[in-house]
């Protein structure tokens, strides 16, 4: 199986040192190179096949941004930058994904699943505790802004069909990603799925009753494929 060809593109020493760690870590990844300005990028890319970018937005003399915009066939992207603000505006480029730094190593994997098939994922090797440190918020795409939310702040989040439902304490926020994909970025010690529509906090959990669970006042069903492993979590917390 042949690996997929990555180039990093960033003007930071440390982001690179970490993007290449990562990398090391995925067998179906092979790094090709590093480059420290979009120029560099630019002339490595017309040199040599790659399969996909990790690419800083905020670089002297040509921003990520406008990288893309010159490419004729660029390949797949990946922005790592720590400038939420331009989420939006990336998209509009078909990035495969929008990493904010400091990249943990955990949210870097669910990027790269959207590139490779699963069945193509190798197990990746363990990394330290550093790299694997969760962080306390996410930021969700919607309606053309991007949210944070920390993580303290969701009661629970609902399918709503290639959308979720984020039901936070003093808003709810219809984020542009599916209940999988969002799940993947919760901390699963604090998260729970109870439904194949719903994922609660447990904190918020207030009781159980049969085949029902309430958050507060608000009442959501509890799967049948999901009742046992509910029964056995709760039961140890």
């Amino acid at each position: 199986m042949s690996k997929i060809k990555t180039l990093i593109v960033d003007d930071e020493p440390l982001a690179q040192k970490i993007l290449q760690k990562f990398i090391g870590h995925v067998d179906s990844l092979v790094l090709n190179g590093v480059c420290s300005n979009a120029i560099e990028a630019s002339n490595i890319l017309r040199k040599q096949p790659i399969d996909l970018l990790f690419l800083d937005i905020k670089m002297p003399e040509l921003s990520g941004l406008e990288l893309l915009k010159i490419l004729k066939n660029p390949p797949k992207v990946i922005l790592t930058t720590a400038y939420a603000e331009h989420a939006l505006e990336s998209y509009e480029f078909g990035v495969i994904d929008y990493l904010i730094k400091p990249i943990a190593f955990d949210r870097f994997l669910k990027a790269i699943d959207k590139v490779i098939p699963a069945e193509q994922m190798d197990s990746p090797v363990p990394v330290s505790i550093a790299d694997t440190k969760a962080r306390n918020f996410l930021f969700v795409k919607s309606d053309r802004k991007i949210f944070k939310v920390n993580f303290t702040e969701i009661r629970y989040l609902e399918a709503y069909g290639n959308y979720v439902k984020v039901h936070a304490l003093d808003k709810t926020i219809i984020a542009q990603e599916t209940l999988t994909q969002l799940e993947g970025t919760l901390p699963k010690d604090q998260f729970l799925r109870i439904h194949k529509s719903y994922l609660v906090a447990i904190h918020f959990i207030h009781s159980l009753e049969g085949n029902r669970l309430f958050i507060g006042d608000t009442e959501l069903p509890i799967g049948q494929t999901f009742k046992l492993k509910i029964d056995d979590i709760l039961k140890m917390k």
